[in-house]
């Protein structure tokens, strides 16, 4: 079993930080729809003398904007309507973290509740919650370790959107998957990512080069699935300061150009409460093969948790290392489900999640997608072996239309996640398709200004 990384601060370690001048600021941070960080910045005093007590408190459209903060029709739990009233940041007090790449600065991450303490049920870490709960009531805990690539331009983020993205220029030139000489043409920053996570309370393992130009990954240990989530989440958001810092950019878009794409691999595996090891004895238990089995079942229901936006798709492309097909199959990257590791390493890998994955979403479909094969005692289909992409098996959806509709349609989703959340996602994935819909691209403009 994994515990709470010891470089995070207590309480009482941060009143003496702070009562020792070491500290002066407080973050206080939750998770939105699109997986980023949103919140408050504290004075270090008041922070202990009224927040520690009375809470934080914002607005509740925090989880019903798009992705420019554009307040939009259609959520039930916000609205002109209601008022746009408040909802608490609840302070998760063991999630305190030093981050060293900003002055005298730590930050927390919060739950949503109302102001009557009930959960924001729509908020990603309350949905993920509730499936640990429910894997907790079946006498299991959840660990995952999530493999998020990025690609690095040599360029600010400024001058990036000054030039409206066009012609950014990758900090590699060539193909550097796994080389050490192109590492080390980036090994400022990544050195820099590196020790800044690790001094926040994460358990970094290192680095590596990946294959568009300009793309690496940074790869931490496996923990609990909440605590995965958290630091995931944390990650996104410093790696991005810290580029900033050196003068550069990057992104964790899936598809950034017509490249390889940044995804977001998630290795899973479930223990008994008592830590013993329920994916294998003298090979894969049944409760492996049905957790297997339940995620394959959900997988076209619960897409639009793993790949909740218009360009996630893009990176769905046969031959790409990026997923196409439902299938499963031992140590197999053209599978949406890879099985790897035996004995205690017994673990499942989805490929479909891109860089641009809600963690707590993602982790959530495949717990919930999983415990629901348990339930239902589901019988797993044979391995794929070979090439899955020319496999005729069923496919993962290819827009996100197609996921929002079997979303949407789903009773599984609704069984598992609830209603609530099923109709709130739904009409994130409503308000991403008509803001598309309505937007004129370069590509129509090429091809049809003078052509058409």
């Amino acid at each position: 079993m994994t515990s709470r990384n010891p470089r995070l601060l207590t309480l009482e370690q941060l009143r003496v930080q702070i009562g020792e001048g070491h500290i002066d600021t407080v973050v206080v941070a939750f998770t939105d729809m699109q997986g980023r960080l949103q919140g408050k910045r504290l004075h270090a005093q008041y922070f202990l003398d009224v927040a520690v007590e009375q809470g934080v408190e914002g607005c509740n459209y925090l989880l019903s904007v798009d992705i420019d903060m554009n307040t939009v029709d259609g959520y039930a739990m916000s609205s002109w309507e209601k008022g746009y009233g408040d909802m608490e940041l609840a302070l998760d007090l063991g999630t305190i973290r030093v981050l060293t790449h900003l002055p005298a600065t730590v930050m927390i991450q919060c739950d949503l509740v109302w102001l009557d303490h009930a959960p924001v049920v729509q908020s990603p870490r309350t949905i993920l919650q509730a499936q640990v709960d429910r894997a907790a009531e079946a006498g299991f805990v959840a660990l995952a370790g999530t493999e998020l690539e990025f690609i690095v331009f040599d360029t600010t983020y400024e001058q990036a959107w000054r030039d409206d993205y066009r012609g950014l220029q990758g900090a590699n030139q060539y193909n550097v998957d796994y080389s050490i000489l192109g590492t080390t043409r980036v090994e400022p920053l990544l050195r820099d990512i590196r020790n800044t996570m690790y001094a926040a309370g994460m358990t970094v393992e290192g680095a590596k080069g990946e294959c568009n130009l300009g793309q690496h990954e940074i790869g931490f240990l496996y923990d609990d699935v909440v605590v995965t989530a958290d630091n995931h989440a944390v990650y996104k958001t410093v790696a991005k300061e810290i580029a900033a810092l050196h003068g550069k950019a990057l992104t964790f878009m899936a598809k950034y150009d017509e490249r390889e794409g940044n995804s977001c691999h998630i290795h899973l595996s479930l223990r008994g409460a008592d830590g013993s090891i329920a994916f294998w004895d003298d090979g894969r238990t049944a409760v492996y093969d049905r957790f297997i089995a339940g995620i394959l079942t959900t997988m076209r229901d619960f897409t639009l948790l793993y790949a909740p936006n218009i360009n996630s798709y893009k990176r769905f492309a046969d031959g790409s290392f990026a997923p196409t097909t439902v299938a499963w199959g031992l140590d197999n990257r053209t599978c949406a489900v890879r099985l790897v590791g035996h004995g205690p390493s017994a673990r499942l890998e989805n490929r479909v999640p891109g860089g641009d994955t809600n963690p707590y979403l993602s982790l959530a479909a495949m717990l919930g997608g999983g415990l629901y094969g348990i339930e239902h005692e589901l019988e797993l289909e044979p391995e794929q072996t070979g090439n899955a992409y020319s496999s005729g098996k069923p496919k993962v959806p290819s827009t996100l239309r197609e996921a929002r509709d079997a979303w949407a349609g789903s009773e599984i989703a609704r069984a598992v996640f609830g209603e609530d959340v099923v109709q709130h996602y739904t009409n994130m994935a409503d308000v991403e398709l008509k803001a598309f819909d309505a937007t004129v691209t370069d590509w129509e403009r090429r091809r049809s200004f003078e052509r058409m």
